[in-house]
């Protein structure tokens, strides 16, 4: 129980962390919301009064006072330009992200599992080779180039699926595979490598001694050790996958936190920039507690570490 407890308040100090470093350096970002809000040709005196009657004018520390007791009420504040409740923002984007992270996550487990089986059992075939080549590729080509490429492919040349927006199950699949490759390529490699690490252990040949089927092995015995690793790289991929958002919403029009909060950065509008941070950085910090919590779980040489 006391492991638990401090995953949890490592968990809780690291988000208190990012709440306070976002809070000051969304304020050192250049430019000034109401100069944005008003333009140019607005007064001293109506640039004065919008920024009373945004709080702006208060001291630094006042501000972050005022933003942590929020915090601790669940409130996020109102948006700078529209004046609607952040909390309601939040909730209308925030599904579109979730959908388009767990597709992407879906379209990368389905994708790395086999390809780490079939690299791990045919170690050094031309299989083995080929799934790692496709391995890299993911790797090696960004989202800002990917997405553009898939559109022109599959959305211009050929006309089979739409550009952008979220109105169908048809806009969610060039997101999630432009989202899912990087994450696939990465798993791949560490499905492969802890597969392999576990076919040479002793079990393994007494497995096939026994006479046991080749795929039973796998399936029951190697894969089922090997998941450790891969399941900590599955937690701190989320962070990636979540960050990979911010590009992949904005080059196909995905109305969700990542488009929002670049949207946000480009009009100074402060709360809304610091809510979508900290719900990516909680959302990350919780899936990879969680993640600490299952691997103590399955092995118990952690809890005693």
């Amino acid at each position: 129980m006391s492991w638990i407890v401090q995953r949890l308040f490592s968990a809780a100090l690291v988000i208190f962390s990012v709440t306070l470093v976002v809070f000051f350096l969304i304020h050192l970002i250049p430019g000034d919301p109401v100069d944005v809000m008003l333009g140019e040709t607005a007064t001293v005196a109506d640039r004065q009064a919008m920024r009373t009657s945004l709080g702006l004018d208060q001291p630094i520390t006042t501000q972050l006072l005022n933003y942590l007791q929020g915090l601790a009420q669940l409130d996020f504040g109102d948006s700078l330009h529209s004046r609607e409740a952040i909390s309601s923002i939040l909730a209308k984007r925030l599904p579109a992200t979730a959908w388009l992270a767990l597709s992407a996550m879906f379209i990368a487990m389905l994708l790395a599992i086999p390809l780490g089986i079939f690299a791990a059992v045919y170690r050094g075939s031309w299989i083995d080779r080929l799934a790692m080549l496709v391995s890299l590729a993911g790797l090696s080509i960004p989202n800002f180039l990917l997405g553009p490429l898939l559109v022109l492919v599959f959305s211009i040349a050929f006309g089979l699926l739409p550009v952008s927006g979220n109105d169908s199950l048809l806009h969610l699949i060039l997101p999630s595979i432009t989202l899912g490759l990087s994450m696939a390529a990465v798993l791949a490699r560490m499905v492969r490598s802890s597969l392999l690490e576990t076919l040479g252990e002793d079990f393994i040949r007494t497995a096939h001694a026994k006479g046991m089927h080749p795929g039973n092995v796998i399936w029951k015995h190697a894969m089922r050790n090997a998941w450790l690793p891969v399941i900590t790289v599955i937690g701190a991929q989320v962070g990636a996958l979540l960050g990979g958002a911010v590009v992949t919403e904005t080059v196909f029009d995905w109305p969700g936190l990542g488009s929002l909060m670049i949207e946000s950065i480009q009009k100074r509008d402060y709360p809304i920039v610091q809510a979508c941070v900290l719900i990516i950085s909680v959302i990350y910090v919780a899936v990879n507690a969680f993640t600490d919590l299952c691997y103590g779980l399955l092995d118990p040489r952690i809890r005693k570490a």
